[in-house]
């Protein structure tokens, strides 16, 4: 098997740290601020995500204003409140225990969203599936998350919130959607373990209950 194309053992074990390191960080955001550079540098690995026909819809709200993070930290309450609601004895115990935002405490949040009614890439590949424009955001997502990790930053994901209360707050058009908050800053640590995992709501599944040959839900032989 050639192996021309492939990166330097050194490259390859980084992709994968940063890959297994990942964590979605809601606490030990540090007060300093993060340096435009690199601010940029992680933007520009979410633009170079892939995207169905090179449509190209990611759009990247950069807050700092105080005033507006107070503001989605509002919305954030008041979901999470509300979602509180739907767990009943221990379960609702731990969830109200949980970290579940850094908005404040991070010094930057990014909102990532999606335009899929964008002209560039001509509908090439959406003919069928419009979500691939979703989709395509979500990689983009992906591709800063683990940029931010390999550069020692610390992203949380925050998905309990009011989407509309969202899109007022930061003026995105009907014609768009907020695909995800992310908070964003240098950190004290990273966990060894998902927080979840470590605070026992759910563990990871193995391998073998996912992967399935040929039709979904049938075990391969050789992982019987």
């Amino acid at each position: 098997m050639s192996r021309g194309h492939r990166f330097s053992d050194d490259e390859v074990r980084g992709v994968y740290r940063a890959i297994y390191e990942r964590r979605d960080v809601r606490s030990s955001f540090l007060a300093d601020p993060l340096p435009d550079d690199v601010l940029e540098r992680l933007l520009d690995a979410a633009h170079h995500a892939p995207s169905v026909g090179f449509m190209q819809p990611s759009r990247f709200i950069v807050i700092k204003d105080l005033a507006i993070r107070t503001a989605v930290h509002h919305n954030f309450e008041r979901a999470n409140l509300a979602a509180a609601q739907r767990y009943e004895g221990s379960r609702a115990t731990q969830y109200r225990n949980l970290k579940l935002a850094g908005i404040l405490e991070a010094p930057v949040n990014v909102c990532v969203v999606c335009e899929s009614e964008t002209s560039r890439g001509a509908g090439l590949g959406r003919q069928t599936i419009p979500e691939t424009a979703l989709y395509s955001t979500v990689c983009a997502v992906e591709n800063l998350w683990l940029a931010a990790r390999a550069e020692g930053i610390g992203v949380g994901w925050v998905s309990i919130l009011d989407p509309q209360a969202l899109r007022a707050t930061l003026g995105i058009p009907e014609s768009a959607t907020a695909v995800a908050y992310l908070c964003l800053g240098y950190v004290s640590s990273f966990a060894s373990d998902p927080d979840l995992e470590r605070y026992g709501w759910e563990e990871r599944a193995s391998l073998e209950e996912v992967i399935f040959t040929d039709r979904f839900g049938q075990i391969g032989s050789k992982r019987r």
